[in-house]
């Protein structure tokens, strides 16, 4: 065994797989190796999460910090979090197909992704032909690891010719045995009245695919050589299969025992043996037989915990026995040949010192697969990614600059019919279609550019307002939102926030589009439409409109619905924060979600245009508590994630963050600024645009600066890096914005204002 340092590097490890009492082999080996790992570094933290088929029937022991129930989303996501939260310094995931909730288990990838640590995974089986479910998700935990673990060389050979998956970054680690001495089996035979059998033993859950039909098959020849011989089957029928038929499949092959006169020699335990008892029935057989069915299974705990103890071994060569067998370390015969495990039994039963020998061979293999030695293997390949990480060094980052707009990237998700929502990295994803939230801020950056050519400006405020002309449903009184590709209506109306942002847009085109005709248009459209946000229940829909309604009065002074929309909203906004509001929430909703700064800006523009004091000081103190929220503790913007959305008076969580939040402060801060004149709202709006160019949690940025892009999202893992219309629009935005400031100007509810 190889020696090294008893204190590891890794001092706190996330261990998750299945896990006893759950009946089943993945649960054996994950309890197995969390023993090992305690049993080799004592000093370490282990913190096991126990997948849950049926949650609240095992009784875990204190070992198991969380169980997930195998199909509950929201407990993948709640255990990312408590991972994340734990300090653990990486994450050990025990895969097999079937453990995990989704489409091929796809919620572990969901939880991965929510997750900023290293992965280490081992993979209990690595198929030849995966499903297309299967390929994509075993793909997305290939990319999402930084080390996987095979237990035969075969399995490397398939990740690299199915996969394509780097050699350097495969760790071949063969299961784990148990450290017992090499015994006499007649010393263990009395214990299970089986003193002066022969004793051919197969153990596992019971299932069709262990081929015990085979080997009952044989008995008939092996008796008659050896009339004392036994088979013992050794095994609960597999959960899901008693679930399925009950014990059906266990009462056919008595039956076939039974026919073929061999009912007395053939001995069924119905039991699923802890650890300690089941090397004792091992160590008590003469040989062990592993009849399996399927030539690909990769690994068999069964087969290895046998190697350990060295029996001697007949096995069909499926992946594993090959490999473990191989060099005359077992004996090898067809699949469902019941001839040659009859005459391989018999030669084995009938020389003694050809079974001892073999017996030895197989011991001796056994001892380089001590679980001391799995733990030492693991933990060293564990360290040496959690090392990579920890030697990341971040240069100090020069003073960012702030972009010009670009329209490129808008142009690039851009047609005839409007904006673009998606897209696959940076090319357009014609699938999704479009929406009217996207062109309602597409529309909004044509009135917003400085410099842009007039005939191009013309061309692209002329397509989006179609859109948004378009999608008006006259016999709904609503907007649509979604469009497909072409040109079909997927609604008849669309989302309350969705009708908000159309208001919002033609607002703001109605008092800064540059063309008349174009403010001509918006007002008359607004005029026609905005008495909806009346019937909207939203508190972002209701911002959407104040900000709308804001613009749209600064255009046309005392216009009567605008200033309805502002009041009725504006008072509605103080109501919700006085009854959700706590000493330490001082927030509109007991949650928080996206577009957040776009509630105290509302606030903040309603209070400019009708002169309400009290709605500008309910604006800058709850804009004041969120900013508060979004910055970390190295003094960064950090958005709310994703994840954080819905959580009842809860912090915000890091991940996922996304560009609109980033965005929606920036404009906030503008309004307070404008408001107050106070000089902090110009650098908290240059802290949440510092996020858009590398100064974020992860100092990456997001915008693409030579194209106008940006990316998506920041993952706990990177970038997400494809490039939506969302998020292009929010940093183009974002940057019109901070050029005005950058050049001493910001906006007061419409014309600009020199701000000294």
């Amino acid at each position: 065994m190889t020696t090294r340092p008893n204190a590891p590097l890794v001092r706190h490890l996330a261990l998750i797989g299945n896990f006893l009492p759950r009946k089943c082999g993945i649960a054996t080996y994950t309890t197995d190796t969390y023993n090992a790992l305690k049993a080799r570094f004592p000093e370490m933290q282990v913190d096991v999460y126990a997948m849950d088929d049926h949650p609240g029937r095992y009784a875990y022991p204190p070992e198991v910090t969380g169980a997930i129930p195998q199909n509950d989303r929201t407990a993948y996501l709640d255990t990312a979090r408590a991972i994340e939260a734990s300090g653990a310094q990486a994450l050990w995931v025990q895969h097999e197909y079937g453990i995990y909730g989704g489409p091929a288990g796809d919620l572990l990838i969901a939880m991965l992704d929510r997750l900023s640590l290293p992965v280490i995974a081992t993979l209990h089986t690595v198929l030849e032909r995966p499903s297309a479910d299967e390929r994509r998700v075993m793909e997305a935990l290939l990319r999402r690891a930084s080390k996987v673990i095979v237990m035969a060389e075969k399995g490397r050979d398939i990740l690299k010719r199915v996969h394509g998956v780097d050699d350097r970054k495969i760790e071949t680690v063969p299961h784990g045995v148990p450290d017992r001495m090499l015994a006499d089996p007649a010393s263990f035979k009395p214990a299970f009245g089986w003193a002066g059998r022969d004793v051919i033993l197969t153990f596992g859950l019971l299932a069709p695919n262990k081929g015990i039909e085979s080997m009952i098959e044989a008995m008939p020849a092996i008796v008659a050589k050896h009339p004392r011989a036994l088979y013992v089957v050794l095994g609960a029928t597999h959960p899901n299969l008693v679930a399925h038929e009950g014990e059906v499949y266990r009462e056919r092959l008595t039956a076939l025992a039974a026919e073929r006169g061999v009912a007395a020699h053939v001995q069924f335990i119905d039991a699923f043996v802890e650890h300690d008892a089941l090397i004792d029935y091992l160590q008590a057989a003469d040989i062990y037989a592993t009849p399996y069915t399927n030539p690909a299974q990769i690994t068999s705990g069964t087969l290895s915990y046998a190697v350990g103890v060295g029996k001697a071994v007949v096995s069909t060569p499926y992946v594993h026995a090959t490999e473990i067998l191989a060099d005359d370390h077992g004996v090898l015969v067809g699949f469902e040949d019941s001839a040659g495990f009859a005459r391989e039994i018999d030669r084995l039963l009938s020389d003694g010192n050809a079974r001892a020998e073999l017996s030895a061979r197989a011991y001796a293999r056994g001892r380089t697969m001590l679980w001391p030695r799995l733990a030492e293997q693991v933990v060293t390949a564990i360290e040496s990614i959690v090392e990579k990480k920890s030697h990341r060094i971040v240069k100090p980052r020069a003073e960012l600059s702030v972009l010009a707009p670009d329209i490129a990237a808008v142009e690039r998700m851009s047609d005839a019919t409007g904006m673009l929502q998606h897209s696959i990295y940076s090319i357009p994803d014609r699938r999704h279609g479009y929406c009217i939230d996207d062109n309602a801020r597409a529309l909004i950056l044509m009135c917003q550019l400085a410099d842009l050519d007039e005939s191009l400006r013309d061309k692209w405020t002329t397509v989006y307002s179609s859109f948004v002309q378009h999608a008006w449903n006259p016999d709904a009184r609503r907007f649509r939102n979604f469009m497909n590709f072409d040109r079909t209506w997927c609604e008849d109306a669309g989302s309350e926030d969705s009708n908000g942002r159309a208001i919002w847009a033609l607002g703001v085109t109605a008092r800064d589009a540059k063309a008349q005709k174009h403010r001509d248009w918006a007002s008359a459209m607004f005029d026609n439409t905005a008495s909806i946000a009346l019937e909207l229940g939203s508190p972002r829909a209701h911002a959407f409109a104040m900000l709308g309604a804001a613009a749209m009065l600064e255009a046309h002074p005392g216009h009567a619905l605008s200033r309805l929309i502002l009041t009725r909203f504006g008072e509605e906004l103080i109501a919700l924060l006085d009854a959700a509001r706590r000493p330490e929430w001082q927030w509109f909703e007991i949650v928080l979600a996206y577009d957040n700064a776009r509630l105290p800006e509302a606030l903040l523009r309603a209070g400019t245009a009708l002169g309400r004091s009290d709605f500008t000081r309910v604006g800058l103190e709850t804009l004041d508590w969120i900013v508060g929220l979004q910055t970390s503790p190295e003094g960064r913007f950090r958005a709310v994630g994703t994840e954080s959305f819905g959580r009842a008076y809860q912090e915000p969580m890091q991940f996922d963050q996304q560009p609109l939040e980033a965005q929606a402060t920036i404009d906030a801060c503008v309004a307070a600024l404008a408001a107050t004149g106070e000089a902090r709202w110009a650098e908290e709006a240059m802290r949440a645009y510092r996020w858009y160019l590398g100064g974020n949690d992860l100092d990456l940025p997001l915008a693409t600066a030579q194209d106008g892009g940006c990316f998506d999202g920041l993952m706990p893992t990177g970038l997400n890096r494809n490039q939506g219309a969302e998020s292009i629009l929010a940093l183009q935005l974002a940057s019109c914005a901070i050029s005005r400031l950058s050049k001493g100007r910001t906006i007061v509810a419409g014309p600009e204002r020199v701000v000294a």
